[in-house]
């Protein structure tokens, strides 16, 4: 084929190709919407039947005994008692979603064309925001069984919008991670985290209480230097991030600064797209000193004096300690300093105590 022919062909060549890397693309997320939409509707159908037996307990017992055996039977492996049972629960947590399911008739697939997949005009299939259903069943399988609808929702959010493994939702779920950012927040906050998810609007959208570091496999004991929590964590750089939160980019670690022939050094260099801004971590295994502080004002000034441009925002400090001091911090430093003292952990904390301190602080906002 001639070079100006293929030229003619062009838009043509893009949007066949654009349609098929797209379609390859799909076929994982078209799936799992067919799986999770199959398991919702037949824990629909228990609960439609349950409602038509006399003593519901025994006849819904029945009821998930006879499917899973009937389904078993028919179409092999996948529906077990427990899935069956497990489909049921589905339907009963998001039931409120039903409404945005556009249905096409009893047994039949939903209408995926107004649902869920769209075609754009160059051809690629998207995913449309009215589909309820964001992440896999195995997602759901443990989105489910959290009780609180907010939290429920916080975690559904973040697994979507930071494409979490199903591993990387436990984990985050076992540490805590609503309630750590949930006490960082005011009220208002707090309600945008389970609509939203995590999304850094201002500095303090990046603070939690505390940072849990248990990646690191350094035991919590005072005998480490300050270098082997950092190369612990520079080993686990991906994890650190994810820990850190949403928009966070590594760009260097020891970074040196140079004041009066003496040597300073800071730990690590991110950078955050969503805020636009630079954020300088230390790290420090001893008790929080007003020394760290100002030099940490040190780092954070030079920043913002050398290497901030117009548009960015202004850089963040952040010292990591075992034990923080609010009330250091709040003597040393000025108003709005930018410059946090956070505490980490390098064990998975007690979640029951978090939900408490969540449940009381709760309290005290609505008593105000």
């Amino acid at each position: 084929m001639s070079k100006n022919l293929s030229e003619g062909f062009e838009l043509l060549f893009q949007k066949a190709g654009a349609l098929v890397e797209s379609t390859r693309n799909a076929v994982g997320s078209v799936a799992n919407m067919l799986i999770v939409y199959t398991n919702y509707q037949i824990g629909k159908y228990i609960v439609e039947e349950e409602q038509n037996g006399a003593d519901r307990a025994a006849y819904g017992a029945k009821i998930i005994d006879s499917l899973s055996e009937y389904l078993t039977n028919n179409y092999g492996r996948g529906f077990s008692r427990s899935n069956v049972a497990s489909m049921r629960q589905f339907y009963l947590v998001y039931k409120e979603r039903d409404s945005q399911i556009v249905q096409s008739g009893i047994g039949q697939l939903p209408d995926l064309q107004n649902s869920g997949i769209v075609q754009s005009p160059i051809g690629q299939l998207t995913i449309k925001g009215n589909w309820p259903f964001l992440v896999s069943w195995t997602h759901y399988q443990i989105l489910m069984r959290i009780e609180n609808d907010d939290e429920r929702t916080f975690y559904e959010q973040e697994a979507y919008r930071s494409a979490w493994s199903v591993k990387m939702l436990k984990r985050q779920y076992n540490s805590s991670l609503y309630e750590r950012i949930a006490l960082s927040r005011d009220k208002e906050d707090v309600m945008r985290l389970a609509n939203e998810g995590n999304v850094p609007y201002e500095p303090k959208d990046i603070l939690h209480t505390p940072y849990v570091l248990e990646f690191s496999g350094l035991e919590d004991k005072a005998a480490y230097h300050e270098s082997d929590l950092e190369n612990a964590i520079l080993s686990k750089m991906q994890d650190f991030m994810l820990e850190m939160g949403k928009g966070f980019l590594f760009e260097k670690r020891q970074r040196r600064f140079v004041f009066n022939e003496k040597n300073y050094y800071l730990d690590l260099v991110l950078y955050n797209r969503y805020l636009q801004c630079y954020v300088l971590i230390d790290f420090k295994i001893d008790e929080l000193t007003h020394q760290d502080l100002g030099q940490m004002q040190m780092y954070v000034n030079y920043y913002d004096r050398y290497e901030k441009t117009e548009n960015e925002r202004p850089t963040i400090g952040i010292l990591m300690c075992k034990e923080s001091d609010q009330e250091l911090v709040e003597l040393t430093l000025p108003e709005n300093s930018n410059i946090y003292a956070q505490e980490y952990k390098l064990y998975l904390p007690d979640k029951k105590l978090l939900q408490e301190k969540l449940r009381e602080w709760v309290e005290e906002e609505e008593n105000k």
